[in-house]
Parts: C-alpha cells; structure tokens; sequence
C-alpha cells in the first residue's frame, strides 16, 4: 500500500467536514473506551501485567537473533517452512511464489496489518490470483475499494447505511427497494457470501498476533473466527509476522493476549484465540497440507539500534488511537498510510521516510493518553517530539513554522525577556478583549481560530498570578 501520508492537511480537512464519518467515529471511540476501562477496572492485576508484558517484549527484543533461530528451527521441526523478507517487495514475491507452486486461482485472508504494510492484496491480484477478504471489516472495505481507518475495526467510519447500500450494489446490484438494513441481516449475508469463498480457496493467507520461539507456534485473534476458517480449510496456509512479533514461551504469550484483549476490545479474551503449529498432521481430522510462515522486517532492523527501539514493543490494540481526540475527529484515513493514530504517526515516517509524511508528528498535541493506555507502555509522546526535532533539523518543516520556533527558542531561553514579553502580551489581549471575552481572528493563529474562539486572557500571566497568591496567603 502506498503511503499517501503527505496529504494529511488536506484529507484532515475532509474528514472535519464529514459529518457521517465524526458520527461513526464518536460511537465507536465511546465503544471501545467505555468497555477497556470496564474490563481494566474488573481486573485489579492490570497494571502489574503491563509491567510483565513490557519486560517480555523488552527481553524478546534485546536477544531477538538468538529467538529468531529458535522460531525457525522450532516451525522447521514441525513441518513447516519459514521465509525471511527484508522488504514489501520480497513478501510480495515470496508469498506470490507460494501460491503459484501450490496452483492457486482463489485466496482467502484474514485481517493481517502486515499484509496491509506490504500492499499483499495488491500484488496477489497482479499475479493474477483473486484475493478475498474473510474479515468482516475487511470485507467491506474491500468492496468499497479502501484502506483500512483501524487496525481493529477497519471499517469503523462506515455507517450502517454506508453498509447497507455498499451490501445492496454489490449483492444485489441495487435491486433492493429498502436500503438500511439490521445489524443482524447484514452480517447474515456477508457470512453466506463468503461460506462459498472458504470451501473453495486454495490457499489461505493470515497474520500473527504471536510468534512462539520455544513452539514455532503462531497465535491467531479474531471474534468472528474467520482466521480459523481461513487456515484451517484451504491447502496452504502462509501466515505473514513482522519479527517483532516474536515472544520466547507460551507463558508470554498467554500474558501478551491477556493485555491484548482488554487493551483492544475490552474483553477478557477474544472469543477465538488459536494456537497453529505446522500443518496438518496424520492424526489431525483438518489442517492445511503445507504451513509457511514469511517473517517481515521492512525497516524494523533499523529500529532495534535506534531511539524508535521502544515502539517495536507495540502489540497492534488500537488504544493508542482509540483515546487520541485527533484521530477521533479525523479518522484513521486522513494518515494517509497503513498505521493510522499516534502508533501510525511514529511508524509511519520510520518505514516510509519522513520527507512524505512530515505532517504526522504534529498531528498530536501531546495530551499523553496514548502513553496512559498503551499496555506495553511505549513513550509515544517522547518519540513523536524526537520526530519532531529531526523534522526542525533537516529543515523538513515549513519555512514559516521553522521561524517561529527559532524565534520562541531565542526568547524562551532567555526568562527575564520571556517574562516581560508574556506580561505585555497578556495586558494587550486582555484590554482588547475585555468587551467581547474572545477573539474570533488573532494574528499568527489562523488556524486556532478557524474553528474556535480564543478566550481573552484575564490580564495578568500565570506567575504574577501565583505570586499574588502566594503574598494573600502570607498576610
């Protein structure tokens, strides 16, 4: 997939003017909020297992070629094949060859983020295969022709009316006189629709929420079971992991899920948790004849010796942009890429390059709750302000904003013209606003009061008002 980060302002734009999409948006953050804090305050524990989960993938990482070859050697042992792409193009290649060997014509897929990194869908239509999307969100957006707007719900900006008539062109090819349909009905037919894609795939491609080195275990979640079906029923089966993935036992991974869970859908545990290792086996009833696994790194290498280290510890819950305010008034398509939210706006210029996605480390006004409920606890702030900083030293910033900075750094860096400056500067606003108690235009704040009012300051700053508080206390 493409990386078309560098119209953020633009699609930004749109996305605040689309009504239906803040709508679909607003009830399904309320969702996924609402539920997480109620399974964490269900589970006095939570806490402690984060600092477990952290030290887990902080372990994992640290000795990562040492598991690496555990996990290969482990998969091999099984009766299965590891292949190692170092970019999108040799995935692309690798799982095309796979299914050209196996004399595929249909492919079924369940959601995987990395196939998505690596534009999988893409490349398999190509080559000529046709590619089906089992995932119920995925499923939908590929009829419509988009991205994923999350990495849990991809098709979490669409209306049920958006659905209903999506389902009613493709399905019924708008024959239908009632467009808006239940909930239940639609899904109904989405299942009976994709029943015949399943018994008739020849291969079946998924991700990996885990990797097990001690096993060559891989751990599928999903809530609609489709990932089963789609490993389970099809010849082959690849499953397609950034290394990052990896965790060294089965403990880990039984603790990575419980985090996962909670963090991402405000479950216990999903309602379908699978733990496939190789292909079938004589005494198995099911299985695929041959399993394939295709390690990912795409970039990640570099992060392991970098300042980014601490985002390879990122499981893929989508709390981070679940509790975002920005992505909750633009949604996940205004980032342009395959990671949307603060997750996306770090990731994002590490795998594509900063040059084309410049905009996303200011797309976030570094509130901290992606730090808050991040379950691994990556410093997402404290990484977006790196970004940042590099961004001001190659000059990768518009000219204006690289001024005003420069200009902000000079004063701040000296308190008593800062102090005189701040005392001034709120006296005069406080004056001219006095009548009307805010500004509707200001001067250097367009974009502020493009959408807001500005309160008029009281008149006085933050330390005079202190000070005098201080001196009222004392008398």
């Amino acid at each position: 997939m493409q990386s078309r980060a560098r119209e953020f302002p633009l699609r930004a734009r749109q996305a605040l003017d689309d009504q239906s999409l803040r709508q679909a948006l607003a009830k399904a953050q309320d969702g996924f909020v609402g539920k997480r804090q109620t399974a964490i305050d269900a589970f006095p524990q939570f806490e402690a297992l984060r600092d477990r989960g952290t030290a887990i993938k902080d372990h994992t990482l640290a000795y990562l070629d040492v598991y690496l070859e555990q996990f290969e050697r482990a998969v091999q042992d099984a009766g299965g094949q590891v292949h190692w792409a170092e970019s999108a193009e040799d995935a692309q290649d690798i799982v095309s060859d796979i299914c050209r060997q196996a004399g595929a014509s249909r492919v079924t897929k369940a959601k995987t983020m990395a196939g998505e990194e690596v534009g999988l869908n893409e490349a398999l239509e190509t080559a000529g295969f046709e590619a089906v999307e089992t995932d119920l969100g995925e499923y939908i957006i590929q009829l419509a022709k988009e991205p994923p707007s999350h990495i849990i719900a991809p098709a979490v900006h669409k209306t049920r009316q958006q659905i209903s008539d999506l389902f009613n062109t493709h399905h019924h090819g708008g024959r239908l006189q009632s467009a808006l349909r239940e909930v239940p009905e639609l899904v109904d037919e989405a299942r009976q629709r994709l029943r015949e894609k399943f018994l008739t795939a020849d291969v079946g491609i998924t991700g990996a929420n885990f990797l097990v080195a001690e096993s060559g275990s891989i751990a599928l979640v999903t809530n609609e079971g489709n990932a089963d079906l789609t490993h389970t029923l099809p010849r082959v089966h690849i499953a397609i992991a950034g290394i990052e993935k990896l965790v060294p036992t089965l403990d880990d991974a039984a603790c990575m899920l419980r985090l996962l869970a909670r963090s991402a859908t405000g479950q216990d545990t999903s309602t379908y948790t699978t733990f496939v290792t190789g292909p079938k086996r004589a005494s198995d009833p099911d299985g695929p004849e041959a399993f394939h696994i295709v390690l990912l790194d795409n970039g990640r290498s570099r992060m392991l010796g970098n300042r980014y280290r601490e985002m390879l510890r990122c499981i893929r819950c989508g709390a981070c942009m679940n509790h975002c305010p920005v992505y909750g008034a633009v949604g996940g398509h205004a980032y342009g890429w395959v990671y949307p939210g603060p997750m996306g706006s770090v990731l994002t210029p590490l795998f594509t390059g900063l040059d084309g996605s410049r905009d996303l480390p200011n797309a976030c006004t570094l509130n901290g709750r992606c730090q808050t409920v991040c379950p691994v606890r990556i410093p997402l702030p404290e990484l977006l302000r790196d970004l940042r900083r590099q961004q001001f030293e190659r000059g990768l910033a518009a000219r204006r904003t690289r001024w005003g900075l420069a200009a902000w750094g000079l004063i701040a860096r000296r308190p008593r013209l800062y102090h005189l400056l701040a005392r001034l500067g709120v006296a005069v606003l406080g004056r001219l606003g006095k009548r009307k108690g805010a500004f509707r235009r200001l001067p250097l704040a367009a974009g502020w009061t493009a959408s807001r009012d500005m309160p008029a300051p009281q008149g006085t700053t933050f330390q005079q008002l202190w000070k005098q508080r201080q001196k009222d206390a004392q008398s």
